[in-house]
Order: C-alpha cells, then structure tokens, then sequence
C-alpha cells in the first residue's frame, strides 16, 4: 500500500503556491487569515533588480497585520525573482504579474471582496493596476516614491487608498507625499511614520498598526465587513 498522500500545498499557507503566468509561473506564498475571512489581498514587493523580494521585511510584516484583521494575503515573485520565470520588465510586465496573482486568488476565493497592495516598487505596480481593475475594493501603497514615479493615476479614485509613509524616506518623504496628496482627489489616507526611513526599519509596528486600524474602523473596513472581535 503506498504512502498516503501528502497535503495541498494550495490549502497550506505554509507552503508554497505557484501561479499560472503568460512567461511561466509565479513563485507565491498564500498566508491564510485568522479566523473567519473578510477578504482577499495581493501584496507586490519591492523593485527586483535592488534585492526586492516577497520575503522583503515590510512585505511580510503587512501580511502578517492583514492576516491578524481577517484577510487571506498572497505575496508572490515578480518575474525574474526566485523561482518566477521571465525576466524584469521595468514595471510594465510587473503590471502583468501582478493581475495574474489577482486572478488566481480571486477564482480560489470568489465570494471574498479583493484588496491589492505593495511596498516601493510594487506600490506603483499595484497601485496602478488596482485604480483599472473593478473588482478591486481598496488599495493599500508603502513607502512611496514620488521623487522616482509619478502617482498622477490615482486622481479621481473612487475607492479607499491607505498609503503608509515615513517620514525620513529618501524617496519621498512624509511632507513630500501628504504635499502629493493634497493634489488628488478621491478617499485618500496617509499615515505618516515619524523618524522612519523607506524600509520603516525599527518601525514595523506603526506600519502593521496603521495597517490594522485603516481596515478595521477606519475607510478601509467598510468593503471588507465586519472585523474579527
């Protein structure tokens, strides 16, 4: 009698997902939530030619803070990185990646309402592919780089942004992108991490702070539904 057989890797946050992509796959870790879910979210990680990865500290402390508020959070490797096949493709192919993650997490969980975020590079990734997809709730940007790309895109949205930015980053600083802000219309938030730098080293509790409290009391909460007591 053979072995019996060992466990989904699909259905186990704890191991590894691969992601069907137009170049190949997507090397993608799926972090169930705690308790019962409200949503589904895509985390986009830092720019891969500068040691970006899904495993990027601030990437995986915001996963962690949407797990703990009732999100399943799929990060994943953009192309090129680990074992994702292709290769970088200056954020016009990341854009591609990064609806191939959304679809996938959306067709595991269709009845749960989706969330996309990122962290640097993968902020102007997800932050422009979320304001062009419908099914897309809200929208959730750290450490932005103003000084770097243009965030024009976002003005009109009609969904809730969370962007988390520290104050001392030196691709943007705080007073740099509140300054951004002012100019967009749409239910923006900004949460401004003093004495932080781009990475919020030393300060990954007000991020996952900022996190938590956006999606559950504050505009953020609102698609997803109640927040788990």
């Amino acid at each position: 009698m053979g072995a019996p057989p060992g466990p989904d890797p699909h259905l186990n946050l704890r191991h590894p997902v691969h992601i069907p992509a137009p170049h190949g796959q997507l090397e993608a870790n799926l972090r169930e939530a705690s308790g019962t879910p409200r949503g589904a979210a895509v985390l986009c990680h830092p720019h891969p030619l500068h040691g970006g990865t899904m495993h990027t500290k601030a990437v995986f402390r915001t996963a962690q803070a949407l797990a703990d508020v009732g999100f399943h959070v799929l990060r994943f490797n953009f192309r090129g990185v680990g074992t994702s096949t292709g290769s970088y493709d200056e954020g016009v192919g990341e854009m591609d990646d990064a609806r191939a993650a959304l679809t996938w997490l959306h067709r595991r969980f269709p009845s749960l309402p989706l969330l996309l975020g990122g962290f640097s590079f993968g902020s102007r990734v997800a932050l422009r592919v979320g304001v062009e997809d419908d099914e897309v709730e809200a929208l959730l940007g750290l450490g932005l780089a103003p000084d770097l790309f243009d965030y024009d895109f976002l003005d009109g949205v009609e969904r809730p942004v969370l962007l988390v930015q520290g104050e001392e980053d030196r691709f943007g600083s705080g007073a740099r992108v509140a300054e951004m802000v002012e100019g967009l219309a749409g239910p923006i938030t900004l949460v401004r991490v003093a004495e932080s730098d781009h990475f919020f080293h030393s300060h990954f509790e007000e991020l996952q702070r900022a996190v938590r409290e956006y999606f559950t009391r504050g505009a953020g909460a609102e698609p997803f539904g109640a927040a788990p007591a």
